[in-house]
């Protein structure tokens, strides 16, 4: 994983971090698309944690009228009510996103012959801070993409067409989100890609599960290992810090980081529940013919 930030002290015309911004839900790499890409943030970027409580509301508020006068339902269709199921859905996901993320990270840092140190100037209230941040952030995402809209998709067009297209719309949607639009068709089809494959992963766990337990555990899970633990995203330095000079990575160990970030986890997500539920339609159909 390589990535450039500059402190602010060091900036000449204007008070704009610049960071090498990785994808904070599959590690974003230029050396996968062999691009020198840099995202540019500055004071209203990292202000946006504001921005993104007023806009969870909104979105409950638009949630509730959505499924009020057009399905005559109430926003606890969404899965939002805890249980017990729940929260093992949610931590079963968390960790499961977490590993993979931690593993995915090392392994780029481990091939590019960077290593981690601990942040000295990392202390409580940052962390809290961070934690907080990615949780806003997944969680106003997570009501945007796996919401009323993909509840009535699914009932519209079934899960596997209502679970596409989310993925592809949660796909586009990054392409705004990281500034990409218009640029490089290369990189734009990466973008897709790697976030379309997560967006899969989080509708198809909504769809399965019926909860946005799930979807919000699996995540925040790799969110909160790739921004807050491993300092690869939009927050800056972190807990952890990478040091050193990165090698460039060759093509075959580039799509070796491509396969693991686009198949592991939505490929195990995926496999697990369709089985799972499968099991439970097939037991509860026998127990009926009884």
């Amino acid at each position: 994983m390589c990535f450039d930030i500059k402190n602010k002290g060091e900036l000449e015309d204007s008070q704009i971090l610049k960071i090498f911004r990785i994808d904070h839900y599959f590690s974003f790499s230029a050396n996968l698309v062999h691009l020198n890409i840099e995202f540019t943030i500055d004071e209203y970027f990292l202000s946006l944690k504001k921005t993104f409580m007023v806009g969870i509301i909104v979105v409950i508020i638009i949630s509730w009228l959505i499924l009020r006068f057009i399905s005559k339902e109430q926003l606890t269709v969404l899965g939002i009510k805890p249980s017990r199921n729940r929260f093992i859905e949610f931590a079963a996901g968390f960790l499961l996103t977490a590993i993979v993320c931690f593993i995915n990270l090392f392994w780029q840092a481990h091939f590019k012959g960077i290593t981690y140190t601990p942040n000295p100037d990392y202390g409580i209230m940052d962390a809290l801070m961070g934690v907080w941040w990615t949780v806003r952030v997944v969680l106003f995402e997570e009501l945007v993409f796996r919401g009323a809209i993909l509840y009535l998709l699914i009932r519209k067009i079934g899960i596997v067409k209502a679970c596409l297209l989310d993925a592809l719309i949660f796909g586009i949607y990054h392409w705004f989100s990281y500034e990409m639009f218009g640029g490089s068709i290369i990189a734009m089809i990466y973008i897709l890609l790697v976030t379309g494959a997560a967006g899969w992963m989080f509708a198809y766990a909504f769809a399965k599960t019926k909860s946005l337990f799930a979807p919000f555990g699996l995540h925040f899970g790799w969110n909160l290992i790739s921004i807050v633990v491993l300092s690869s995203g939009p927050l800056g330095n972190q807990l952890f810090i990478p040091n050193g000079a990165a090698i460039e990575l060759g093509g075959w160990t580039t799509l070796l980081f491509f396969l693991w970030q686009v198949m592991v986890a939505p490929g195990i997500v995926t496999w697990y529940l369709t089985k799972r539920y499968s099991r439970a339609i097939s037991k509860d159909t026998s127990q009926g013919q009884l």
